[in-house]
């Protein structure tokens, strides 16, 4: 199986995914946790059913040492007990975001009130960030049926 196109052998393509790439990493330097991060573009890419990014993040956040439990409930996570009160607002965010266009009105004041408790005005930004770019991923990955299972950890970085 071979994704439909290769993202970086095309020159427009390639160049936006560069930057897409890029803004990414800007993440690295934010306050917001890394676990946090993780979860999160993990629960955004099994909402949207990509692959390529469930195999990566879950497979960064075990590098980063994340245990294996919470990852296999991130899909459960309203009836787990292994997320933190912020964890499981920053999930809750991620999916009313990723599932914005089922939602009239997008992202609920309460869902955004419930985040603001746990994180300062520069993590909110970055959970932003972080949700917006694990969904343009997943939906340029998707549509390119890149294949799964072959990532490295830390293989773009």
């Amino acid at each position: 199986m071979s994704a439909r196109l290769d993202a970086f052998a095309s020159p427009v393509m390639g160049k936006v995914m560069k930057h897409i790439v890029a803004a990414n990493q800007a993440l690295a330097g934010s306050t917001l946790p890394v676990a946090t991060q993780e979860l999160v573009k993990l629960r955004a890419s099994q909402i949207n059913g990509c692959g390529f990014c469930t195999d990566m993040h879950y497979k960064d956040a075990v590098a980063a040492g994340e245990t294996g439990v919470r990852l296999n409930l991130v899909a459960a996570w309203r009836e787990a007990t292994v997320f933190t009160e912020a964890e499981r607002a920053a999930l809750e965010l991620a999916e009313e975001a990723t599932r914005i266009a089922d939602a009239a009105g997008g992202v609920s004041d309460e869902v955004w009130a419930n985040a603001a408790k746990h994180y300062d005005e520069e993590e909110l930004a970055a959970l932003v960030c972080v949700i917006t770019l694990i969904n343009a991923f997943n939906r340029a990955n998707v549509m390119l049926q890149r294949p799964a299972g072959d990532y490295t950890p830390g293989q773009f970085h």
